[in-house]
């Protein structure tokens, strides 16, 4: 067992999303905790959503599982099926393969923190962002339009 420390772990704030998407994640923070801890199969964040901070573009995957766990505050989980208050101790489960668009949203007045689990599976997962022209092919690292046309490549 190697214990991590949090504040050792590797930080990434903001998105790589092309701007205008990139606009409400671009203060969410999220340490890597499995990359730290050496984990190759799966991703663990530890997430901080500041007030009106976004954890993505809604979105669901092709062939990654994803699990969140409400850890501190509270956000609004907005699903295909409509919208869930999760506070503290809440958690939500999204299979690979379920076209159900998803993401939380910070509407409170403090910070709220999340743990993040996700399966990786870069070279076969196909991510679709429900609510606007984007998708995320596998094995590329840059954005596309539904029609294909890459998106300018950008780091915020």
């Amino acid at each position: 067992m190697t214990k991590i420390d949090l504040a050792a772990a590797p930080v990434r704030t903001g998105t790589n999303y092309p701007a205008p998407h990139d606009a409400p994640c671009r203060l969410r923070v999220r340490r890597r905790l499995g990359d730290a801890g050496g984990l190759s199969q799966f991703g663990v964040n530890h997430l901080t959503l500041p007030p009106g901070g976004w954890s993505s573009q809604r979105h669901w995957h092709s062939h990654e599982d994803e699990f969140v766990w409400v850890l501190e505050g509270e956000v609004v989980l907005l699903t295909d099926r409509g919208e869930t208050l999760l506070k503290a101790g809440d958690c939500a489960a999204f299979p690979a393969g379920e076209a159900n668009g998803h993401h939380v949203i910070n509407r409170g007045a403090a910070d709220a923190r999340l743990l993040e689990i996700g399966t990786r599976d870069p070279h076969r997962d196909r991510t679709t962002y429900s609510d606007i022209d984007m998708i995320a092919e596998p094995g590329e690292e840059e954005y596309r339009h539904r029609d294909g046309a890459a998106y300018p490549l950008s780091r915020s």
